[in-house]
């Protein structure tokens, strides 16, 4: 005998992003570009970290190979997107289940002043990307002594 944990809310949100995906398609919502498909079909976790020198972003991205992910910034914003492919499966004795989701991912970050664009670097490895975002060096401010003329 087999036991199957049921899940009600599973269901609900399971037809919260169907109908999520349907109202942005037709209405033009957020999350759908311009044709009216869909810019992200999930959305990795994400943890940010400010250290003293740098800050540290962290997204679960679990299946993506490292060339399909790109990395981007400009005019201060950091876009982080990629694509999971699906991988084949074949069916055993008539029974399927899929949990893990596939297709496009898109996060962006507003970046404060203190980032070092030009040094921006990202590293992926066990499912987790690394962006690594320097802070750059701060300016003291410098005491300028007023000379008797």
């Amino acid at each position: 005998m087999n036991i199957t944990r049921f899940e009600p809310w599973s269901l609900i949100n399971l037809l919260h992003q169907d109908l999520d995906q349907i109202a942005g398609r037709r209405f033009g919502l957020a999350g759908s570009d311009h044709n009216g498909s869909s810019v992200a079909d999930w959305i990795p976790a994400v943890d940010i970290v400010e250290e003293k020198d740098r800050y540290v972003l962290r997204a679960d991205v679990p299946g993506v190979k490292p060339e399909d992910i790109d990395v981007n910034m400009e005019n201060g914003i950091l876009t982080v997107s990629g694509e999971r492919h699906q991988e084949s499966t074949e069916e055993a004795q008539g029974m399927r289940r899929v949990e893990r989701v596939s297709g496009k991912f898109y996060r962006r970050f507003t970046l404060p002043d203190t980032a070092d664009a030009e040094e921006i670097s990202a590293k992926s490895a066990n499912g987790i990307l690394e962006v690594i975002i320097p802070k750059q060096p701060q300016i003291l401010a410098r005491k300028i002594t007023v000379k008797a003329a």
